[in-house]
């Protein structure tokens, strides 16, 4: 028998000898593996495709950041539920509200996001100069994080010798970030002075955190409060329903009476000033009567430099 046929039958048998006996798709499969040099395999085709995954991403992102145009679609239910316009302009009307509230709650984040940043700064700068490494390399050697682009010149002025304070107290100037009034203040007087560098980093930190975890435990117990205000803001929607399962037509008396009118009027006057009401009194318990005192308090590393200069 020639040769080729010799190998053409051993190449064969050795085929079916690993054959596997069930599974679609696992013979092409075992074919490729046995036969890994003839060349690269295809990749298999991919569910959804990848411009659908990509359009999917870029949607889930608009949605992210434009949550408050929920309110049209919710009002526009409403509209056809009750046969009016009203709704559809009160959802109108709630969409910039509902944007300065989320724009709040992300400024909120970002400041609490900046805090831990700072707090992190400190004990991993100190931990390096407990190690034995300069303190201009230590700060260098710091990533930016939470801190913004602006820590690009903190690092460039600690790395070539600029002003390291000035640098920090730039940065400080970003919501949350104030701790780093602190730590410009350890830093001069560590460079002047000759003080220990990592311990004024440690009080920095540990006032922080401090200021930090009560400030928690009094959201925690604020909690409750909170809770209680949506719940009474929401018995008038509660209220509707229950309306509508008894038959009564709560949305037709509303939106198509003089009466039903000025009651939806009145009502909404008082839910809104109730609300705003009890948000004063959470933000007076919290110690943070309006925007201007919270930013004002929000600094603890003030207090933190103070004792340290």
């Amino acid at each position: 028998m020639p040769p080729v046929a010799l190998e053409s039958a051993a190449t064969l048998s050795a085929l079916f000898t690993a054959w596997p006996p069930a599974g679609p798709g696992r013979e092409l499969r075992r074919a490729r593996l046995l036969f890994a040099g003839s060349g690269p395999a295809a990749p298999a085709d991919s569910w959804p495709p990848a411009w659908a995954r990509a359009w999917g991403g870029r949607l889930r992102r608009w949605a992210r950041d434009r949550q408050e145009l929920t309110c049209l679609p919710v009002g526009g239910g409403v509209a056809l539920l009750g046969a009016s316009l009203l709704p559809l302009a009160a959802a109108l009307v709630a969409v910039p509200l509902v944007r300065r509230w989320l724009a709040a709650r992300r400024e909120q984040g970002e400041r609490e996001r900046r805090e831990a940043a700072v707090i992190e700064l400190c004990g991993t700068v100190a931990g390096d100069l407990r190690a034995g490494r300069q303190p201009g390399q230590a700060l260098a050697g710091v990533p930016a994080g939470d801190l913004g682009p602006q820590w690009a010149a903190v690092a460039a002025a600690a790395r070539f010798g600029g002003d390291v304070p000035e640098a920090l107290r730039a940065v400080a100037v970003c919501p949350g970030a104030e701790g780093l009034h602190g730590v410009a203040a350890c830093w001069r007087v560590a460079v002047d002075g000759g003080a220990g560098l990592a311990s004024g980093l440690e009080r920095v930190a540990a006032a922080l955190s401090a200021e930090r975890d009560q400030r928690e435990e009094l959201r925690s117990q604020l909690a409750g409060a909170r809770s209680t205000a949506v719940m009474l803001a929401l018995l008038p929607v509660l209220a509707l329903l229950m309306g509508s399962a008894l038959g009564a037509a709560p949305l037709r008396v509303l939106l198509h009476t003089p009466a039903g009118l000025g009651c939806l009027l009145l009502g909404g006057l008082l839910e809104s000033a109730g609300i705003a009401w009890t948000g004063r009194i959470v933000r007076a318990a919290a110690g943070e009567p309006d925007g201007r005192r919270a930013g004002e308090r929000g600094r603890p590393g003030t207090s933190a430099a103070g004792g340290i200069s």
